[in-house]
């Protein structure tokens, strides 16, 4: 009899395996998602910084811009969306720099649930 009960768990394994692969791999591919937009998160935020330092010494707006792309080279230059307000400022204003990027998501089933391109 304890023949029997053994035999017929043989394939207990593939099943468990093939109910749980597809969670296993979403998780993982949520993983790898959340650390590239976080990782543009943080590039941005390191360059957005840089940016507004060097606006405050009154460097133009064009200045701003390439000191914000040289900060970010893991980046798109192109991609890269820089905005300055207010737009004309002087020496030791106040002002606000605004870098976007889009990051487009690689996994098909996450870019489902969240919008692509993935804008930070």
């Amino acid at each position: 009899m304890w023949k029997k009960i053994i035999r017929s768990q043989k394939g207990q394994a593939m099943v468990e395996l093939a109910l749980l692969l597809p969670v296993l791999l979403l998780i993982l591919g949520g993983i790898i998602e959340f650390g590239r937009i976080f990782h543009a998160y943080l590039v941005i935020t390191g360059a957005s910084r840089e940016g507004a330092r060097v606006a405050v010494v009154g460097e133009t707006y064009d200045g701003v811009r390439e000191k914000v792309i040289a900060s970010a080279p893991s980046l798109d230059a192109d991609s890269l969306d820089v905005l300055l307000e207010p737009e004309s400022y002087g020496r030791g204003d106040m002002l606000t720099v605004t870098v976007t990027y889009p990051v487009d998501l690689v996994i098909p089933l996450i870019s489902a649930l969240l919008p692509d391109p993935f804008t930070t």
